[in-house]
């Protein structure tokens, strides 16, 4: 029986890093270990390690954790951050960068990074000119393999559920059935989904850099059986 992919997971108390962690429960072929600021909770039957650490020692827990891959599925909120541009980049770029620039001094061999559809470094839009920015600048840390997920409204249980959000949750499907051709790639997404795309991402072996966006990440999620 072959060892199972250690993974060490930032952003676990996240909705796409509690998926992974309830995906991960009674399966053989993957290890979770998640790093986070504080304890969180974890479902029934969940054996896994939890590596409490400050931000700014990050680096030493990526370490510790002697992981196979990297999963980045960090990211703050305009409001949580104050609406305050200083505020969301410190989160959603620098964090994700030095946890990045861990994994390479580390030898992890893969990130998988959890982006936004429509990422791009010159748009006038912030949050997605941050989350190009973001992309670009792990692509050139020299990681064997770097995968960027770029779904679009992620389906699931939050914690906290913006308006906007909620409206879009539940006109989602009639949506999703309207985005077709090149309009594909804004279709919602389940965390679940995402969770199990990251699992099947896990076993890919080609170095490079690879982006999924709606159709990827649904063939992704079908590997992870």
């Amino acid at each position: 029986m072959s060892k199972p992919i250690r993974i060490a997971l930032v952003g676990a108390s996240g909705l796409i890093g509690s998926s992974l962690i309830r995906l991960a429960v009674g399966r053989s072929d993957i290890r979770v270990i998640a790093i986070a600021r504080r304890e969180i909770p974890l479902p029934p039957g969940a054996r896994m390690e939890v590596l409490v650490a400050d931000p700014a020692n990050w680096a030493d827990a990526i370490a510790a954790a002697n992981a196979d891959v990297l999963v980045c599925a960090l990211g703050t909120t305009w409001k949580a951050a104050g609406k305050d541009e200083a505020v969301f980049r410190s989160v959603d770029q620098h964090l994700v960068l030095a946890c990045g620039k861990a994994a390479k001094e580390a030898g992890i061999r893969q990130m998988i990074v959890v982006s936004s559809v429509g990422a791009d470094a010159g748009t006038k839009n912030f949050y997605l000119r941050v989350k190009g920015e973001t992309e670009q600048a792990l692509g050139k840390l020299g990681i064997p393999r770097l995968d960027v997920l770029r779904p679009g409204l992620l389906r699931g249980p939050r914690v906290e559920v913006r308006p906007a959000e909620r409206i879009g949750m539940i006109l989602s499907p009639l949506l999703d059935l309207l985005m077709q051709g090149k309009y594909r790639k804004y279709r919602s997404v389940k965390a679940e989904t995402m969770a199990r795309a990251i699992v099947g991402l896990t076993r890919e072996k080609a170095a490079g850099r690879f982006v999924f966006e709606h159709d990827g990440i649904l063939r992704a999620a079908r590997k992870a059986d």
